[in-house]
This record gives structure tokens, sequence and C-alpha cells, in this order.
């Protein structure tokens, strides 16, 4: 069994930048809100070991192919998208 993390000080800023991602039409993306993926701005599951289990990934369908600036720094107030917030940090 995996040992679980203490529920303090989430969600962690993964990086102080956004992420450029080319998305595909029809696909759905797993955002990463907690900050512990290895996979950011992508969620690999490593929320699941937060004690209390808390965070969730945040799930996006895009409708067409297009460039996305995903936040990595978890603060953004329009999730999954960079709003400058990593700015403050």
């Amino acid at each position: 069994m995996e040992e679980m993390i203490p529920n303090e000080g989430f969600p962690i800023a993964a990086k102080k930048e956004p992420c450029c991602v080319q998305t595909e039409a029809g696909k759905t993306y797993a955002w990463c809100t907690c900050g512990l993926s290895e996979k950011q701005p992508f969620c690999d599951g490593k929320h699941k070991q937060i004690e209390g289990k808390p965070y969730a990934s945040l799930k996006v369908t895009f409708e067409e192919a297009k460039e996305v600036w995903l936040c990595q720094c978890k603060q953004s107030k329009n999730p999954p998208y960079c709003d400058g917030s990593h700015n403050q940090l």
C-alpha cells in the first residue's frame, strides 16, 4: 500500500510558468489540480495519495485542435488555463 501524503500546503506550484499544449479535437485531457503529477500539466493520479483525497483531475475536452496555455502553478482563477497568477508567486 502506498504511503499517504499529509494534506498540507496544497495545491503546490509544479512550475511558475504555463505549458503550451497543442490539443487534439475530441480528445479529453486530465489536468493536474494538486501539483504533484510527474506528467505536468497533466494528471498521473498522484492526488490519490493525499490524505482525505481532496483533489481530483479536471477533465477538459476540446472541440477543435488548437494551441492552449495550461497553468502549472495551480493558482489560476480560470483552470486549467494560465491567467498569469504565477507572476504573483
